[in-house]
């Protein structure tokens, strides 16, 4: 019998003698690599021949085993065809192999020897060894070589890579091979092995190499390899109990390889299913469960992986996972929010799948619903989850969930409110999770396809009363509280009744098709008969709680409309997007305010990103265009008529687009033509309005739409109909504004007189009401400088009309009047409006005669260059191109051209300047009404009285300005002191508008008045504010004006209290930073230094310097801002100031040179960190650096902030000895007003003893020591500086006066040297005295004192003197008394 086959350690041990002789190793390899082809084939083919001729035992013999062992060794040198009758030989004597072990099981009952069938055990051990070692081998040789081809011999193809041909199909035959190992694990091998537990080695190198296997992605993409290698893993990991080494392989594979996270799960999850035996993942995921969450914060990698790897799973044996995830749930208190997230995706596997068992007992049920309701629970608590990535997996959960329709009704209000709030979340992932959850829950909605609160309401309404009709004894004031609906309206399981969605759609329908209109809501509530009977009490009670569901569902819905339209405006493309789809979806469900909503994205249509525009073009196109032409033109004409200014360029815009793309077809152009001519029964004036403006709106992209309907735009548009809907005349002359340059020709040929006298009879008269007649006359007006021929003519008519309709009358009113009549009552009284008219059309015809000479002079140019250029192409052809070529360089050099160009030049000046100023002493019909118009600007008392007045002629008087320079000049202080002064906001604000305006056309004229410009930015109306605002904008964007000197103006409004002013002066800033190199970086210093004085507060500040500061973004700005701010330390002495530059700097992001800047610049601040706030603000920049520092700038940050803490202790301290330094000198003198006075009059020289003596010292020095210290203090340091002058001065006679003013004896009497000795030894006493009550710190006082006397001595040495005189007075007795004794 041959020796045990023991699985080596490598291939190569196989060669090595073992010591006890007691195993099978190669005595006698061969060296195939020696050998010729010839040789080797046939070397080859022998030993195919003695496996496959001889019995399967064979493997056994030695020179069988060492020739087999020698190919294996060399198998990747083999030719293709050996390679493959070696592995077709070892695979088919396996394959015959393993249905033996079942024969020998029958032949172990059968046969009484037993020792042959111990023979035939081994012998079957041994080969099954053998030969499942040599496939392994030859496999994992195989794809090491193949994988050594791939990453040295790769051919580049048109940038893709493409692996090298093999000269044999190994594919297949790897696949074969594991497949052939897998089902020698899955067969009864327990007889073979003398137990159910294999031998170690055996199964170790199998789970080994296994797993090795499983590293490749290229292996796992084959399905049958893939196959084999799940079943080996199952079958070893499940029936042979490999459990804690195949988990630790499973786990290594998780955290290495991210494309074997999938198929570690399948192999798993077949395991279980194959043999009902989930200990390897129970296994894995306590494994899992136990790992320290810390860990996964450091490997993401790892975590990611892990992840996916139990969501995999909980997909997979969701009951395994379920029975299992109490160890996982820990996880959530983790830092790890990939881990978080996850755990969300487990959870939401598992209540989808994990409880749908109905089999039980009560007790396994009610079990299964608490283990759901409490998975549920935490699912809605991780919607707060402090990560927005996990808040935003939640939320992908829930719409899962409401897919798979594992959403009770009693969960389905409180997710939705819980998804609203998500809408305002700061994070744009999840507001687009909470957008697309919102979306999914309407498309899956229990409730029914139209949720109109007035619908539910009404339903709900007639189903409590039929509740109350069959509980007759029921209070009424109960009828309200139905029940819950997670009782009635669902199942044991606490999912949705099957039976309850169908029926409350069901009733929903058939009982109101319509309810969600107003006007039959009584009707509803009237058919009491039409409510269906859905059965008893109990289900009646269960339905009224599922339309109390759904009217809170729509409720919530209808709220969250506002927080949409915020959305649409919304800097992140997402939000647009997915709040456009929303809002088509609750349009398609019929959610109130839905639809007043979409009409707010049409605004959008001329956003810059792309993706944005696209969806509110598709948005458009299923909302308003249908596939029936007349409900197209229909839903484009309504529309039309309610959309404002903004809405109709919007609109116009996306309609040229469509027309342009053939959206809107011929069909519907005719439909709308229809509308507009009355073709359609029931047509209103005001539909036919409608459609002409979406006509004009089409027309911009295809002017021929007019064309065919002109007499029908003359006879509709000014006819009787514009009687009925004024608007319509409006509407006629912007279609004929419109026309194209043939279709004009042809109205002026056959309607052209007519056409005129109807915009002439609009504009002077009188039937067209107040509030159109100003829009209509601007069109009309435009519409004559369009098409008249001479259209100066046809105005200077409508003015002079105009005129006498306001002039005449009040002549005849004049004469008719008495003789002290008030000529300015009947004025104001009667012709006030009258008078506003004729202003607007004066002003609005002189604006259009300047547009008119500007086109003529275009038009002029146009031609002269057309002409020059055929005259250059002429000449090339019939002349020499060289002389041609010098004949235009003469007249260029001769300014030939030039002079042509300055010609159109002058004659375009000289017609602007005739407009308003005239010339050469003619009359000028709209310089004379300018005149009066300035005139009666200036005359305030009337136009206070009448503010309407004043609105229409300060907007004329600016119009005026704007053609004429020197009229503007001339009227500039009058305009300021309107808009400053007016107490009309209409009229500020229309003249904060002129002054942009004005700005653009003269602006050297208007920079005088910049600072008046700025200063509309403070006025109280909001509407004058927000133009401000616009019109600056405009200005500074456009580099129409400075922006340094008055900006932190617009910077205050970005606090303004009213939104919209906020939102404009912040998309100013944001516009702003897009210019050239951010020119808020140099504007900074100054907006923080003119912030700082101005009286605001702190948070305002702190809102506006963070909004400014996030707008920088180049790191190169901001470490040249870290210089420039703390340069600004040094000329600052306020500590507000210091407070708001310090705040300023902690907003910067810090570089690595930005901290090494703040370190070099701290001489500038060191004087401002006594101050708490600033050393707060510069902690929080030290924190910050240390967050990115590296270990050399951590060391110099750790040093600059001790240094920072021990300036700013020391600061404080030297604030508080100045402090009570202060307060001792206050107190000082305090005492010598009181005390040395009385002394000196009640207590004479000559009457102190020795009694005495001890008695004033206490008094004056040792009760109250402060007061002695202080003036000690001073006087000592003023000593030692100057003694000289100390006895000098303290000896002069003009220190008398004090003393004898008082009335009493006093020392200073006796004779100058006397008094000088006296007083210079009483010093010297006092000075020693004092030592001895001076303490540490009082000698620190006196030394700061000494150094500030140093630079305050001349300014304050009398009042020291002074003080030292009286302070020393009680020395000056002693010394006296003492002197005389002597």
């Amino acid at each position: 019998m041959a020796p045990p086959f023991v699985f080596p350690q490598i291939l190569r041990a196989l060669e090595e003698d073992p010591e006890d002789n007691h195993r099978l190793f190669a005595q006698n390899p061969v060296d195939v690599t020696s050998l010729r082809p010839s040789d080797l084939e046939e070397f080859v083919k022998g030993v195919s021949f003695d496996l496959s001729d001889r019995e399967l035992f064979c493997i056994e013999d030695q020179d069988v085993f060492d020739r087999v062992y020698s190919l294996v060794r060399s198998f990747y040198t083999l030719p293709p065809s050996c390679k493959c009758n070696l592995v077709e030989s070892l695979r088919s004597n396996l394959s015959v192999l393993l249905p033996n072990v079942d024969s020998i099981s029958r032949s172990v009952q059968d046969q009484e020897d037993e020792v042959p069938i111990i023979d035939r055990i081994t012998s079957h051990r041994n080969a099954l060894k053998i030969y499942t070692f040599f496939l392994i081998t030859i496999v994992m040789t195989e794809e090491s070589h193949v994988s050594s081809v791939d990453s040295t011999k790769v051919v580049a193809g048109r940038g893709r890579k493409k692996l090298v041909v093999q000269s044999w199909n190994w594919e297949p035959q790897r696949g074969r091979m594991l497949n052939l190992i897998a089902n020698s694990l899955e067969i009864n091998l327990s007889l073979l092995f003398g137990s159910s537990e294999l031998d170690e080695n055996y199964l170790s190198f199998i789970v080994k190499n296994s797993f090795s296997l499983f590293e490749n992605a290229a292996i796992l993409k084959d399905p049958e390899a893939k196959d084999a290698l799940c079943r080996i893993i199952g079958a070893s990991a499940t029936k042979y109990r490999y459990i804690v080494q195949s988990c630790a392989s499973v786990m290594h594979l998780i955290h290495k390889y991210d494309f074997a996270v999938v198929h570690v799960a399948d192999a798993v999850a077949r395991a279980e299913s194959k043999y009902s035996d989930g200990t390897l993942a129970v296994t894995i995921i306590r494994d899992i469960g136990r790992t320290d969450p810390k860990a996964y914060v450091k490997d993401t990698v790892g975590a990611d992986n892990v992840g996916r790897f139990l969501v995999e799973l909980a997909d997979r044996l969701p009951k395994v996972m379920s029975t299992n995830v109490g160890v996982l749930v820990p996880h959530f208190g983790g830092e790890s929010y990939k881990i978080r997230n996850a755990l969300v995706g487990v959870l939401g596997k598992l209540v989808a799948k994990a409880f749908n068992d109905v089999e039980g007992d009560v007790s396994s049920k009610s079990l299964r619903l608490r283990t759901k309701q409490a998975m549920l629970e935490i699912l809605l608590e991780r919607c707060r989850d402090v990560s927005a990535y996990t808040r935003s997996r939640v939320l992908q959960v829930w719409a899962e969930l409401c897919e798979e329709h594992s959403v009770s009704i009693g969960l389905w209000n409180e997710v939705a409110s819980i998804s609203a709030g998500r809408l305002e979340d700061k994070s744009a992932i999840v507001r687009k999770s909470a957008l697309n959850l919102l979306i999914t829950m309407l498309q899956h909605n229990p409730f029914g396809p139209q949720l109109r609160i007035a619908s539910f309401e009404a339903t709900l309404e007639q189903y409590k009363r039929k509740l109350n009709e069959l509980e007759p004894n029921r209070p009424t004031e109960d009828s309200s509280k139905g029940p819950t609906s997670d009782g009635d309206s669902c199942n044991g399981d606490g999912e949705i009744d099957d039976l309850q969605p169908e029926v409350t759609n069901n009733t929903h329908l058939d009982s109101l098709p319509d309810s969600c209109q107003p006007d039959n809501e009584e009707d509803i509530r009237e058919k009491d008969a039409s409510v269906p009977d859905i059965g008893n009490v109990e289900q009646t009670k269960a339905l009224i709680a599922s339309l109390e569901a759904g009217l809170s569902f729509s409720k919530c819905m209808s709220a969250s409309m506002p927080i949409l339209v915020q959305l649409m405006a919304s800097s992140s493309a997402s939000d647009v997007e997915n709040a456009i789809l929303l809002l088509m979806r609750c349009k398609q469900f019929q959610i109130d305010g839905a639809e007043a909503c979409l009409r707010k994205i049409l605004p959008l249509a001329f956003s810059q990103d792309k993706s944005i525009y696209e969806a509110v073009e598709n948005a458009f196109i299923s909302i308003y265009i249908r596939k029936n032409p007349v409900e197209t033109a229909k839903q484009l004409l309504n529309l039309a008529i309610d959309s404002n200014i903004g809405d109709q360029a919007a609109l116009e815009f996306i309609v040229n687009a469509l027309v342009s793309k053939g959206e809107i077809s011929s069909s519907t152009t005719s439909a709308l033509w229809d509308f507009f001519c009355f073709n359609i029964n029931g047509t209103t004036a005001e539909q036919s309005r409608g459609a002409l403006s979406v006509l004009c709106m089409a027309a911009k992209s295809s002017s021929r739409i007019l064309g065919s309907h002109i007499q029908d735009i003359i006879d509709i548009g000014f006819g009787r109909w514009a009687k009925v809907e004024p608007l319509l005349a409006r509407t006629a002359c912007t279609a004929i504004q419109r026309l194209s340059e043939e279709d004009r020709k042809k109205l002026l040929l056959s309607s052209g007189s007519r056409l005129f006298s109807i915009l002439e009879s609009l504009i002077t008269g009188n039937w067209l009401p107040e509030n159109i007649f100003y829009a209509t006359a601007d069109k009309a007006i435009s519409a004559i400088y369009m098409i008249h021929p001479t259209p100066e003519a046809l105005a200077s008519t409508i003015i002079k009309k105009s005129l006498s309709t306001v002039f005449d009358v009040v002549e005849q009113d004049q004469a008719q009047s008495d003789s002290d009549g008030n000529t300015v009552d009947c004025l104001t009284t009667v012709h006030v409006a009258k008078l506003s008219r004729f202003l607007f059309v004066v002003s609005h015809i002189a604006m259009n005669q300047l547009v008119y000479i500007e086109s003529c002079i275009q038009k002029i140019r146009r031609q002269k260059t057309r002409k020059d250029k055929a005259a250059a192409e002429s000449q090339n052809t019939e002349e020499n191109p060289g002389a041609t070529q010098e004949n235009n360089s003469i007249n260029a050099e001769l300014g030939l051209a030039a002079s042509d160009d300055a010609l159109l030049d002058t004659l375009a000046e000289r017609a602007e300047r005739e407009i308003v100023s005239g010339g050469s002493g003619e009359k000028n019909l709209i310089g004379d009404c300018a005149t009066f118009l300035s005139k009666l600007c200036r005359n305030f008392s009337v136009l206070q009285k009448h503010p309407e007045l004043q609105a229409s002629a300060m907007l004329a008087l600016c119009r005026c300005m704007i053609i004429d320079a020197s009229f503007c000049e001339s009227n500039l202080q009058l305009l300021f002191t309107v808009v400053e002064n007016a107490p009309s906001e209409v009229v500020r604000s229309n003249c904060t508008l002129s002054l942009g305006d004005l700005a653009v056309r003269f602006p050297n004229l208007l920079e005088p008045w910049t600072e008046n410009m700025y200063a509309r930015l403070r006025d109280a109306s909001v509407s004058v504010r927000k133009n401000a605002v616009l019109v600056l904008s405009h200005l500074i964007l456009n580099d129409m004006m400075k922006v340094k000197g008055h900006i932190n103006e617009m910077a205050i409004c970005i606090e303004d209290d009213v939104e919209r002013i906020s939102s404009l002066a912040k998309l100013f800033f944001h516009e702003l930073s897009k210019k050239g190199s951010n020119p808020i970086y140099n504007l900074l210093p100054d907006i923080l230094g003119q912030l700082s004085n101005r009286n605001l507060k702190r948070e305002s500040f702190c809102n506006v310097m963070q909004f400014l500061i996030g707008s920088i973004k180049k790191d190169k700005q901001m470490e040249a801002l870290v210089e420039k701010l703390c340069n600004r330390f040094s000329g600052v002495t306020d500590t507000k100031q210091w407070e708001y530059i310090s705040y300023s700097l902690s907003l910067l992001t810090f570089t690595e040179k930005g901290i090494k800047k703040l370190i070099e610049s701290f001489k500038s601040y060191e004087h401002a960190l006594a101050e708490d706030l600033v050393t707060e603000n510069f902690r929080s920049i030290i924190n910050k650096g240390k967050k990115f520092a590296k270990p050399e700038l951590k060391a110099c940050i750790e040093e600059f902030e001790e240094k920072l803490n021990k300036f700013h202790m020391e600061k404080k301290e030297q604030e508080e000895t100045a402090r009570n330094a202060q307060v001792h000198i206050e107190k000082t003198k305090n005492m010598e007003s009181l005390v040395v006075p009385s002394k000196v009059k009640d207590e004479p020289v000559e009457e102190y003893d020795d009694d005495d003596d001890e008695e004033g010292v206490s008094d004056s020095e040792i009760v109250d020591p402060s007061m002695g210290e202080q003036g000690d203090s001073l006087k000592a340091s003023d000593s030692e500086e100057e003694p000289s002058n100390s006895e000098e001065e303290l000896s002069d006679s003009e220190e008398v006066p004090d003393s004898e003013q008082s009335g009493t004896t006093s020392p200073y009497s006796l004779n100058q040297n006397t008094s000088a000795g006296i007083l210079k030894l009483s010093y010297t006493s006092f000075k020693q005295s004092h030592t001895i009550f001076v303490s540490g710190e009082e000698e620190e006082e006196e030394e700061e004192e000494e150094e500030g006397e140093v630079e305050g001595e001349s300014e304050s040495s009398n009042v020291k003197r002074g003080n030292r005189a009286k302070l020393c007075s009680s020395s000056v007795r002693r010394s006296l008394r003492s002197s005389s004794r002597t």
